[in-house]
């Protein structure tokens, strides 16, 4: 698929997701290609220090639901790495 930048800026999200489908957009200026839009593979590496991140997160809030002080993510590592 080729666009122009105009075009690609006014419909970023629809080429976005044909990209993640497996798509190459190609983005022109001008009348010459300058960009190409593909689909991103993400590492499993990257996918489990979301995930961490994320119950991380969600571990936070549960204690600070409970009215004890939030402790900081530097602190509950520090506490991690004493446990080991």
């Amino acid at each position: 698929m080729v666009r122009s930048l105009r075009e690609s800026k006014a419909k970023l999200s629809e080429l976005v997701e044909a990209a993640s489908r497996g798509e190459d957009v190609l983005i022109t200026v001008r009348g010459k290609i300058k960009a190409r839009l593909t689909r991103a593979e993400a590492s499993h590496e990257q996918l489990r220090g979301a995930d961490w991140a994320r119950q991380l997160r969600t571990f936070q809030r549960g204690i600070a639901a409970r009215g004890t002080p939030r402790l900081s993510t530097g602190r509950i590592l520090a506490e991690d790495r004493e446990e080991r």
